[in-house]
């Protein structure tokens, strides 16, 4: 894979050698968190979709939960402090961020903003996330992942009814 196509959360990776796999399913038809994960081969508990929020206050707030799972808006406003938090919109995601909706990772983004991963994250040997291109997984150890970008653990999906 030539540099040129490198998106910015690998030329990040790249620059601090952190080693990482990519993982592509580009000829899949796979877009749902879920049909990835199977794309992939992999369990999909490993595999944690990027969704970008914003507070009333206008800060941006970054959470990560398995592909599977629904983002619960509340438990996430409690884990960052604020009172609520809504998912931005797909349109403002590029300006903010610098991905695009479906290619959205929590390395390289244009800025760097606080980010949430659920607590399950600590029991994968590795995990899936965006690598910043839609069609395009990186797989890294949490241990890796912290030392690219600071980022808590907390209970921030939805319960099962």
């Amino acid at each position: 894979m030539g540099k040129e196509n490198k998106t910015n959360a690998m030329r990040k990776l790249d620059s601090m050698k952190i080693p990482y796999k990519e993982h592509y399913y580009t000829d899949s038809g796979a877009v749902a968190g879920v049909d990835v994960a199977k794309a992939l081969g992999e369990n999909p508990d490993q595999v944690f979709k990027t969704l970008v929020t914003e507070s009333k206050s206008g800060n941006h707030y970054v959470f990560l939960v398995p592909v599977a799972e629904e983002l619960d808006l509340k438990k996430a406003a409690a884990a960052v402090g604020e009172k609520s938090v809504s998912m931005l919109k797909s349109k403002e995601l590029l300006g903010l961020t610098g991905y695009i909706h479906g290619g959205c990772s929590p390395i390289g983004m244009k800025k760097f903003f606080r980010t949430t991963i659920h607590s399950s994250a600590k029991d994968c040997t590795t995990i899936f996330c965006s690598g910043g291109k839609i069609g395009f997984q990186i797989e890294l150890t949490l241990d890796d992942l912290a030392k690219v970008i600071r980022f808590e653990l907390a209970d921030i999906i939805a319960a099962h009814h």
